[in-house]
């Protein structure tokens, strides 16, 4: 659930309320009841990353970081991580 933060006209009082996005905004100052405006802040956002391979494909899972199931350095033609066959 989003936190947003809310700033009065009156008092100057900055506050968190932790709301649903469907939610109406806050309309009034928990400590003098007057009139408040959301504050736009940079938040913290998210960030994406690209899924990882699954084991099958392209060889062993490992190597996106530069090492293979085994330990080497490179491809050892093996099955990739414990593939059996």
């Amino acid at each position: 659930m989003p936190t947003y933060e809310y700033r009065c006209v009156a008092c100057g009082h900055v506050f968190e309320q932790q709301q649903s996005i469907t939610e109406a905004p806050v309309a009034e100052c928990p400590k003098c009841r007057g009139k408040v405006h959301r504050i736009i802040s940079g938040g913290t956002g998210f960030i994406l990353k690209e899924g990882t391979r699954s084991q099958h494909e392209n060889g062993c899972s490992l190597e996106m970081e530069a090492r293979t199931c085994c330990g080497r350095d490179e491809r050892c033609e093996k099955p990739p991580c414990g593939d059996l066959q």
